[in-house]
């Protein structure tokens, strides 16, 4: 066990934050900050990074959940940003075979439609020429007979044929968490719910750390860094408020919104990716129990600590769905889950947020502070990658520090390795064999892969220890002891929301799990009665915000 990814173990971990002296601090515990703090650890750097919440609490946990090359953009003639996020999607799948699958998308064509045959064709070709696209998954083009039987609820009266080609899924919160976790294997120190509140300045004025506080015991300290890098997403220009280093280059922010249908009720065979009404391109994707359908793409002034899908949200996602499925005659209390997130992109004067590039960009101040915001899930790596080039430069110019180049597309992330996707596939038959012992269903065996890799022996070991007379709820509470000792999760929240997607694509599964395991996080944490009863609310309040278009859990409230 590292004992720097063991919730239990919080006080050694703020000690070493408070003792030591950093090349890099990042602020912000999301995929772009996740990715910095692995590509500096693994050069030789030593690190650290704070997030306020929980990891991928922010957008790493609300993203359509694809690793992709971004087709739209093609359109828009952003031919590098193509090629790069289409090239990083393999290098990522390589990485983490078990995390990152593929996925066979569907891009129907109809008349007066986004894609016509030929546009659809020629762009699905240059888009497999520019992301590298292995001959076994590139495009086929299929008629409207051979569209409609691979994907019998489209509109057979607008069907004109379609497009079939490849994208990666994954879990967006899990990828970060894992990262996170190989960077704390090359030496990273990183902490949540510990929230940078201000810097640290040297006798020059330049920033030489920041100021803490511990949203768990509210205690203040410092933590000490050489450089630090603002990587906090649609919070970086408050950061940059603080800093006074905010002028004209700021962020707009977007919202997106994604609703979760049961998979009986939204039988899709395969990710679809349809046009809406307004010519914008949405989203259906099977995973597991349920279809989630997205994403919205409005410009947000509201609260960014508090983002959540409202009812204009939802009517537009389930139209844009009947419209292109119309027998499935969806409606508001089909949803079972939702959530919602905030894209952080670089203002751009008279665009909107969806014209808006979604390259990144590295904003520097004069006294120091790194900021960077923009960019893709695809693309954290190369992000990471260029920030990092900068610091190593930094450090070396000012400190005479030297440090190795860029290699963590080697990096394979816990939970592997795997060396490829059969090998996956044999490791799954061994769990589900494994399970069937227990008469566990067959969908855990799917889920403990894809979301643990490797790492659901440990949870199973631990399982064989528990003793519990349903063998599902023992499987939930062993996850539950993997996520405090070896994931930093401190209470439900982190664990149904972020460590597990349970909120969003199982949520049955939480009204029996949910009592036994604030119970259990209570004795792990020593939480006091009136904890125990917070942290309860806690968790209604956000199984009710994700789940009250319909009336599925009763008994849950705001």
């Amino acid at each position: 066990m590292n004992l720097l990814l063991s919730a239990v173990n919080r006080p050694e971990i703020i000690s070493k934050l408070q003792k030591e002296d950093f090349d890099l601090v990042i602020i912000g515990g999301g995929i772009t900050g996740a990715g910095i703090a692995l590509d500096a650890a693994s050069r030789g750097m030593k690190v650290a990074l704070v997030e306020k919440k929980d990891f991928a609490s922010g957008t790493s946990s609300r993203s359509t959940k694809l690793i992709h090359g971004g087709l739209r953009y093609l359109k828009q003639f952003e031919i590098a940003l193509v090629r790069e996020v289409g090239r990083e999607r393999a290098i990522v799948h390589k990485l983490a075979p078990h995390l990152v699958t593929s996925e066979k998308m569907l891009l129907p064509i109809t008349e007066n439609g986004t894609f016509g045959k030929i546009t659809t064709s020629l762009g699905l070709m240059v888009y497999d020429v520019l992301a590298g696209v292995e001959k076994v998954d590139q495009r086929k083009m299929l008629t409207k007979e051979e569209t409609l039987k691979l994907e019998p609820l489209l509109n057979p009266e607008t069907i004109e044929g379609s497009g079939l080609y490849s994208e990666y899924r994954t879990d967006d919160a899990r990828l970060t968490i894992e990262i996170i976790k190989t960077a704390v294997s090359f030496g990273a120190v990183c902490l949540n719910y510990l929230r940078a509140e201000d810097f640290c300045y040297d006798g020059r004025g330049k920033v030489s750390g920041i100021e803490c506080i511990d949203e768990i015991s509210q205690d203040r300290f410092s933590i000490t860094s050489k450089i630090v890098v603002n990587a906090a997403g649609p919070w970086v220009d408050k950061l940059r408020q603080i800093n006074k280093s905010l002028d004209q280059k700021h962020l707009i922010l977007s919202k997106g919104v994604h609703i979760v249908i049961s998979h009986e009720r939204f039988p899709i065979k395969q990710s679809v990716y349809f046009d809406a009404p307004d010519s914008r391109m949405i989203f259906a994707i099977p995973r597991g129990k349920a279809t989630y359908i997205g994403t919205t793409d409005t410009s947000y002034e509201g609260d960014i600590n508090h983002v959540v899908a409202n009812s204009e949200d939802v009517d537009y996602l389930i139209g844009a769905t009947n419209r292109v499925f119309p027998t499935l005659n969806l409606n508001k209390n089909d949803v079972i889950s939702s959530w919602a997130g905030l894209r952080p992109l670089i203002h751009e004067e008279g665009k909107s947020t969806s014209e808006i590039s979604r390259k990144d960009e590295i904003f520097e101040s004069p006294n120091g502070l790194l900021s960077i915001a923009g960019g893709k899930l695809t693309g954290y790596r190369k992000m990471a990658e260029k920030i990092v080039n900068l610091v190593a430069d930094k450090l070396h110019i000012k400190h005479q520090l030297s440090f190795k180049d860029c290699f963590t597309d080697q990096i394979r992330f816990t939970g592997g390795p795997f060396r490829n996707t059969d090998e996956v596939k044999e490791y799954k038959k061994t769990i589900k064999n494994q399970l069937a012992q227990y008469n566990i269903d067959e969908y855990y065996a799917k889920y403990l892969i894809a979301y643990y890799g490797k790492q659901t022996k440990v949870i199973l070991d631990q399982f064989q220890k528990m003793e519990h007379y349903d063998p599902e709820l023992r499987l939930g509470l062993a996850e539950l002891w993997f996520g405090v000792h070896h994931e930093l999760v401190f209470n439900a929240r982190d664990f149904f929301m972020r460590r597990t997607g349970r909120l969003y694509f199982d949520i049955e599964s939480i009204e029996k799990l949910r009592e036994p395991a604030l119970n259990a996080l209570k004795n792990y944490f020593n939480w006091t009665v009136e904890k125990l009863k917070n942290e309860k609310k806690e968790l209604e309040k956000v199984i009710y915000e994700a789940s009250s278009f319909n009336h599925y859990l009763k008994g849950y409230k705001k």
